[in-house]
């Protein structure tokens, strides 16, 4: 069927404009004897597996025709036989039967018993006939039923022959597969952007992203026409090369990241892109560290895989990556998940200096856009209306200062009781770690001295000298008196 459509393929091609188009319809040979073959040979209905058989079609071959016949029970072989025999014997109700227990037979009434032939082989008595075979009838059905197998044989036979043939056009047909597989994601790239409106990106070398009104590819189809809230992104080294986006969970701060991502594939695979205009600076690579999954077969936590795959993004990205990062650090304590993403940021923008989204509920990061020249806070719009939010899934400048978590949880179905207290215990937390300026008592970054503190790592931590003193104490040989006077001297020493 795909060798068919390839002549009218090619005059539709042959009378583009496009070089590439132009280039398929030269690799489209449509192999006409190789065509016509096939046509001939295989059922209009073929089975996934020939070894499932009924693909060749009737009248392409003879021997197969004949053994099929046979396979059926050759209903005219039986007609014909039984007429000669009625007309040999002079029996008039002489009958050919089947069954499996004596297979092929011939039935003859009592009546009529006197007229038997003596080559007749009796095989049963009933109480009004008799049945009988000969040589000839039991021959016809060894026949009948080795046709089967054999007409299953002849097929495999023809099969292998026909592949024998194919195999002779391999390259043209491989060279006809890739041109086919390269119009069809053409096509589908066309088609899309004809039905939704996409636009044609303007790509470009330097480290940049435009986009205005982009949409989510996916998301876009699935919802409801115009339901998706599309968003603009802004990215270079004076608008911000690091975007912090902040915001309550569900108001789409992972589908954004997410948006902006698959728009900078979609535009590099060649396609139109749904948004109203774009430009798009070439990735080498785009990373993405989103979602939360563990790897229970390697002994590997949510949080140790999702480090591992910071760490690679750390050590591989290019100044012409584009990051992007979800949640970094919530699959461990708090500080020790905001230490790590701060670092982490401050790594990306000044040892990488890719174009980096990255999603987060901690707030605190939003200052290092005072710090940091290429960072530049976001956050998803929300409005609070008699005690609950409405996520208007609109990016806008700025940092957020909550991420309405309880709001969340009542929509959610966490009982009201539940909302309550926890409302209690945020305005509790929330006053502890302000001053009475009602400013967050979390102190900014100061420059690193040398000499200073230990370097902490991933996987261990420098050992302080309390605890070195310890691992030589000799228990046994001190004196209570001892023992409160090392205590003393070692909570001053860690104290100060």
């Amino acid at each position: 069927r795909t060798l068919a459509i390839l002549p009218d393929l090619k005059r539709r091609l042959a009378a583009a404009s496009s070089a590439s188009l132009l280039g398929i319809e030269v690799e489209l040979e449509p192999l006409p004897e190789l065509r016509q073959r096939l046509e001939s040979a295989l059922a209009e209905t073929c089975p996934l597996s020939a070894a499932d058989g009924h693909f060749i079609q009737p009248g392409f071959d003879a021997a197969l025709d004949s053994l099929r016949e046979l396979a059926r029970g050759g209903k005219q072989w039986i007609a014909s036989y039984q007429q000669r025999m009625t007309q040999e014997t002079g029996i008039a109700n002489l009958k050919v039967g089947f069954n499996r227990v004596f297979g092929y037979y011939l039935e003859i009434n009592h009546s009529q018993m006197d007229k038997v032939p003596a080559d007749f082989i009796r095989k049963q008595t009933l109480k009004n006939c008799e049945r009988y075979i000969t040589p000839e009838l039991k021959t016809y059905e060894e026949k009948v039923l080795a046709a089967d197998d054999d007409a299953a044989t002849r097929e495999q036979e023809l099969f292998l022959q026909l592949r024998s043939e194919a195999h002779r056009a391999l390259r043209p047909l491989r060279r006809i597969a890739t041109a086919l597989a390269e119009l069809d994601v053409l096509a589908s790239l066309a088609e899309l952007a004809s039905q939704r409106g996409w636009i044609r990106p303007k790509l470009t070398d330097e480290p940049i992203l435009r986009i205005e009104a982009g949409r989510h590819p996916v998301l876009d189809i699935k919802m409801a026409q115009g339901e998706f809230v599309p968003n603009d992104c802004f990215q270079s080294p004076e608008a911000g090369m690091v975007l912090l986006i902040t915001g309550p969970n569900m108001a789409g701060k992972s589908t954004y990241i997410r948006q902006v991502a698959l728009l900078t594939l979609l535009a590099q695979t060649g396609s139109f892109i749904p948004a109203t205009k774009a430009t798009i600076g070439v990735a080498d690579r785009i990373f993405a560290r989103v979602g939360a999954s563990d790897e229970l077969g390697r002994g590997q936590s949510t949080f140790m895989v999702e480090m591992v795959e910071t760490a690679r993004i750390l050590n591989t990205a290019t100044p012409r990556s584009l990051v992007i990062l979800d949640e970094i650090g919530r699959g461990t304590s708090t500080y020790d998940g905001l230490a790590l993403a701060w670092a982490i940021t401050e790594h990306l923008h000044e040892r990488i200096g890719c174009r980096t989204l990255f999603a987060t509920h901690y707030h605190e990061l939003t200052q290092l856009q005072e710090l940091l020249p290429r960072v530049s806070n976001l956050n998803v719009a929300v409005r609070e209306w008699n005690d609950s939010v409405v996520f208007l899934h609109r990016i806008i400048p700025g940092g957020a200062d909550k991420s309405y978590g309880i709001h969340v949880a009542r929509l959610a179905g966490i009982p009201s009781a539940v909302n309550e207290r926890a409302k209690d215990i945020l305005a509790q937390l929330e006053s502890d770690h302000r001053n009475s300026l009602d400013q967050p008592t979390i102190q900014p970054p100061q420059g690193r001295k040398s000499g200073g503190a230990v370097q902490l790592t991933l996987f261990g931590f420098a050992d302080h000298p309390v605890i070195d003193e310890l691992k030589q104490l000799d228990i046994d040989a001190m004196s209570p008196l001892d023992a409160l006077q090392f205590l003393h001297q070692a909570k001053r020493s860690i104290v100060g």
